[in-house]
């Protein structure tokens, strides 16, 4: 079965452009790395909940969105594969490193995920 790393971020709205941007180089990176999949998917229909909610698990401002995402690799040996080398790449160190970071890393949740259903 296939693995999955999912994330939840915050990020402003007036900044979904620059997300955006900035999500297409590093997929590519990830994709030619071997990663299956990559999505980045901007909250349409997400409610903030009484107790828990994706708006409430990255304290979402007025002028944030939540941005859901996922990259599905073949194991989570090939994840942990490719993780090593997409830290290693200086495409990605340089897009992290900029002061105009789209979105407050400090915010997001992520984690690695068995898949326990595939249909």
């Amino acid at each position: 079965m296939v693995y999955v790393d999912g994330f939840i971020v915050p990020v402003p709205k007036k900044k979904i452009p620059a997300y955006r941007n900035l999500a297409r180089k590093a997929g590519r990176i990830w994709k030619e790395y071997g990663a299956l999949e990559f999505k980045e998917c901007v909250a349409d229909d997400v409610k903030v909940g009484k107790w828990t909610s994706f708006p409430r698990s990255v304290k979402r401002k007025p002028n944030e969105t939540v941005v859901f995402s996922y990259i599905v690799y073949k194991s989570r040996r090939d994840r942990d594969r490719i993780n090593a080398k997409i830290m290693k790449d200086p495409r990605l160190a340089k897009m992290m490193a900029g002061k105009e970071m789209p979105f407050d890393g400090k915010r997001m949740i992520y984690g690695g995920f068995k898949t326990i259903v595939d249909l």
